[in-house]
């Protein structure tokens, strides 16, 4: 089955972003916003289940936004104050909605990247 996924990574620490908050919006046509998902990334820097799937996994476009402030204050350590990146919004299409559809980010308190996974 065709679905949405994220997984989050800290190089900083090396390890998964535990706890990391983020939002999955859906961005119409007329950029109109449709906030789908509101959740926290699990022990893994994953969520639970995948961001969407299904009849709710269509073509569009959507936003991740990561809350790395957020998770860098809570995590205790290497964050600058005030912190250099507050959240990360990642812009991306649905082209193929029959398609896994994997939204990885590499994120430390200065710096990120990000890939279509697979």
């Amino acid at each position: 089955m065709a679905h949405l996924t994220t997984h989050v990574l800290d190089t900083a620490r090396g390890k998964p972003a535990a706890g990391m908050p983020l939002r999955l919006t859906r961005i119409d046509i007329n950029q109109s916003r449709h906030l789908l998902v509101d959740t926290v990334t699990n022990q893994d820097g994953r969520t639970p289940v995948p961001l969407l799937e299904g009849a709710a996994f269509t073509a569009a476009t959507y936003e991740l936004c990561f809350g790395v402030a957020a998770y860098f204050v809570a995590a205790k350590g290497l964050q600058d104050d005030p912190p250099f990146l507050d959240q990360v919004t990642i812009r991306f299409t649905v082209a193929h909605s029959d398609q896994h559809y994997h939204v990885p980010l590499l994120v430390s308190p200065w710096s990120y990247s990000t890939y279509r996974g697979s």
